[in-house]
């Protein structure tokens, strides 16, 4: 089977009442076309919210456990993401089940969120964080631009 491409670009979603986020369509289309379903939702930095395929997750469960550059960052993280995460499957509807303790941390019940891929898992964001990314980044496009370009950017 051909794997299935991750779709590119951020697009408006919207978690509901009941703590579920209804993920645009090339999202669902991504998420089916994997060879498994389960997902880990979490945070790892407690400013948004990540939606990973479980395989992707077993890799970083390999690379905390494995880690010794510093094993204090890997039993934060770790501890983090247990602490926020919660296992789930995407349901018929293309809807992905939140914790109530993820969504309340990240204040994003029953609240618009955009969302976008970044390493093959599904990242989260609140308007507000989503906001102050979009700041910074308007700040420092050209520089930035510039930069890559040197790098080989096209």
């Amino acid at each position: 089977a051909v794997p299935v491409e991750p779709p590119r670009g951020m697009y408006p979603a919207r978690l509901d009442e009941k703590g579920r986020l209804k993920l645009p369509e090339k999202f669902q289309r991504y998420l089916a076309g994997l060879p498994e379903k389960k997902l880990f939702v979490t945070s790892t930095e407690r400013l948004m919210a990540t939606v990973y395929p479980i395989g992707i997750w077993r890799e970083n469960e390999k690379l905390l456990a494995d880690f010794r550059d510093n094993p204090k960052a890997s039993k934060r993280l770790w501890f983090t993401a247990q602490d926020l995460g919660s296992e789930a499957e995407m349901d018929g509807q293309g809807r992905v089940q939140f914790s109530p303790e993820l969504r309340r941390y990240l204040h994003i019940e029953n609240q618009p969120v955009k969302v976008h891929v970044v390493n093959g898992a599904i990242q989260v964001m609140s308007e507000e964080t989503y906001q102050a990314w979009r700041t910074e980044a308007e700040q420092s496009s050209a520089d930035d631009l510039e930069t890559l370009q040197r790098a080989g950017f096209k």
